[in-house]
């Protein structure tokens, strides 16, 4: 990491630049070289090439966001929208979170810029006109670009206004009058809550809780369905997703010699060289690990003979994420019963894949591949076949000590994606083409389990693909990852011999 980024003037908690150019540019970082020299301070103003950029061509997105904000604006006649981008987060004391958009505000605009704001003012025409509030670039004449932390020599250029409205295909305003302009003018508003809350407070008596919360459940509802292009990103996200257990296969040795941040670290170096970051905190869990089922301390042992649970995507630099899971013999083979085991959540992925298609009801993928758990429990006296068949179990649940989770979700933007939308158009929704979703099936047998062989415990298998609703049934887009046991072992002798 470079040295700190504390600039020679004192602190301004804000951040905010000056917009008149007799005011001295404060920042929110501490002062700890003093003042700036007039000299010094004349010297910056002057000197500096022109370096705005012409001719900008519209980002690949931009007309399918155009698409989605015209369904947008249809849904809310008369009612001002603002989408916020949201915030940058401090981490610790003066370094701040990586930023990462709003969903919502990057789907509508392609945009990833933070304190961006997405406004829909209404028309007489029951329409809406839309414009993008932006930080533009930072100014030179009062010394923003360099004294403020924020400023362009320190966090690099950000484009113009004018620049923006050519990628974004949006007129474009300086977000800094956003707060003041809005709450100028009182018109029924709704805002998607938790990304802004300065842009909350000026507008608060012009809102409504329950009103921001449709708009929210309406935005992740136009999610379900991707567009072309939104597929073609999340093939290139899985893709990359394969590369990167590709290579953690390569590196298995070292990850036996260190630990399981071998395996975070050889994954999430893939992500950034060919996409954006990882869309979810990878799970690299070795051995028993594995039957927990969110383990991101990836700090555990990897040892021969025990099996690792990878869970992990590439998050594209459009912030599409595949969401993928393989389970892997660390050295190569599967033992008797950790094929048995393995297998049979395979056998149960496969029925949850068959269910995919257009017309099937989303609920229906994961009642196939319960369906499938359960027998293999009632086969293994696991569950008592005596007193109960695969009906009964199923009714009961009682599968789910082992299975624990739901076989699957919505992909895109976000890894659990629409999660807000209506019940009604998802989970108890028909499927149609363009919805992408995961199909996930697992088992997991805990070490402190009493009610499992001894063998058994400590043992946990899950095997996800992202799937592809088409016109005629789905489309694993993760298949470039071998899936049947012994695709697996084949697949690992050949990136290790």
């Amino acid at each position: 990491m470079t040295e700190d980024r504390t600039p020679a003037v004192s602190e301004n908690p804000e951040g905010a630049a000056a917009e008149d150019e007799e005011q001295p540019i404060k920042s929110r970082k501490n002062g700890l070289y003093g003042e700036v020299s007039d000299e010094l301070a004349a010297s910056m103003k002057s000197g500096w090439a022109d370096t705005e950029l012409h001719g900008l061509q519209p980002v690949a997105q931009a007309p399918y966001a155009a698409e989605r904000r015209a369904r947008l604006s249809a849904a809310f006649p008369g009612e001002r929208l603002v989408v916020p981008a949201g915030n940058l987060r401090v981490r610790a004391n003066d370094t701040d979170y990586s930023f990462r958009a709003a969903s919502e505000y990057v789907h509508l605009t392609g945009d990833q810029t933070e304190d961006a704001v997405l406004v829909a003012e209404p028309t007489g025409e029951a329409g809406h006109e839309f414009a993008l509030y932006l930080r533009p670039r930072s100014d030179r004449e009062n010394g923003e670009f360099w004294l403020d932390g924020y400023g362009e020599l320190w966090v690099g250029r950000r484009h113009s206004l004018t620049e923006a409205s050519q990628l974004y295909g949006l007129p474009t305003r300086d977000v800094r009058k956003a707060a003041e302009e809005l709450a100028a003018v009182t018109v029924p508003t709704r805002i998607v809550r938790g990304y802004d809350a300065g842009l909350e407070s000026a507008l608060d008596g012009q809102l409504v809780e329950e009103k921001d919360d449709e708009l929210k459940t309406f935005l992740s509802g136009l999610r379900l369905v991707k567009d072309a292009w939104e597929v073609g990103e999340l093939r290139a996200a899985c893709t990359s997703t394969v590369n990167g257990f590709t290579d953690v296969v390569r590196e298995l040795g070292q990850a036996v010699a260190t630990s399981e941040r071998w395996i975070e670290g050889t994954f999430w170096r893939r992500a950034r060289v060919e996409g954006n970051d990882v869309g979810y905190g990878s799970i690299a869990a070795a051995g028993p690990h594995a039957t927990t089922l969110h383990w991101v301390r990836n700090d555990g042992e990897v040892r021969p003979g025990e099996l690792l649970l990878l869970d992990a995507g590439v998050e594209t630099n459009t912030l599409y994420t595949a969401d993928v899971t393989r389970t892997l013999p660390i050295s190569g083979r599967f033992n008797e019963l950790q094929r048995r085991i393995y297998d049979a959540v395979f056998d149960a992925q496969e029925a949850g894949i068959a269910a995919v298609k257009p017309g099937g009801r989303f609920r229906d993928f994961h009642d196939a591949a319960q369906r499938v758990l359960a027998e293999r429990l009632l086969a293994w006296g696991l569950l008592d076949a005596s007193v109960y068949d695969v009906e009964k179990v199923l009714e009961l649940g009682l599968q789910r000590r082992w299975t624990l989770h739901g076989t699957g979700h919505m992909l895109g933007l976000d890894v659990h994606d629409c999660a807000h939308a209506r019940r009604e158009d998802y989970v108890d929704a028909e499927l149609v083409p363009g919805m992408v979703l995961t199909v996930e099936p697992g088992l997991y047998f805990q070490l402190d389990d009493l009610t499992v062989p001894e063998e058994y415990r400590g043992i946990g298998v899950r095997i996800e693909d992202d799937i592809l609703v088409t016109a005629d049934g789905n489309e694993n887009l993760s298949a470039g990852l071998p899936r049947r046991s012994e695709e697996i072992e084949a697949w690992m002798a050949s990136l290790t011999s």
